[in-house]
This record gives structure tokens, C-alpha cells and sequence, in this order.
């Protein structure tokens, strides 16, 4: 399995995400779209917790000792 493009995907996801929340708050008026800006924030610099959290996400080790 390919991590990158996992990694990539998701990232372009949760901006795509986030954008949309605010724009959908800005057009409904609900305060509570305004939140659209966590996953915004996360994807522009590149954090994803839930690859913390489930450790699947990571590139995997490579086991050269030099």
C-alpha cells in the first residue's frame, strides 16, 4: 500500500473539507459551519491526527542500519 498517497489524498480532502464548511456557513448563516476551519488549518500544514492516532498512515521503517 502506497502511504504517499494516502497521506496526499487526504490532505487535498480535508482542505476541499474545510472550505466547503465555511462557505456553507457563510451561506446559511449557522455559526457552527465556521468549525470548517479545523480541517482547513490541518490540511495546510500537512497534520493529520487520525494518522497518529491509528498509526496506519506512517511511512514504514526502513530497516538499513548504517
Amino acid at each position: 500500500m502506497d502511504y504517499n498517497k494516502i497521506r496526499k489524498f487526504c490532505r487535498v480532502f480535508r482542505i476541499i473539507l474545510g472550505i466547503a464548511l465555511i462557505i456553507t456557513g457563510f451561506i446559511t448563516g449557522i455559526a457552527w459551519f465556521y468549525l470548517g476551519i479545523i480541517p482547513l488549518i490541518v490540511g495546510l500544514i500537512n497534520f493529520c491526527p487520525l494518522c497518529i492516532i491509528s498509526k496506519k498512515c506512517d511511512l514504514p521503517q526502513n530497516s538499513e542500519s548504517k
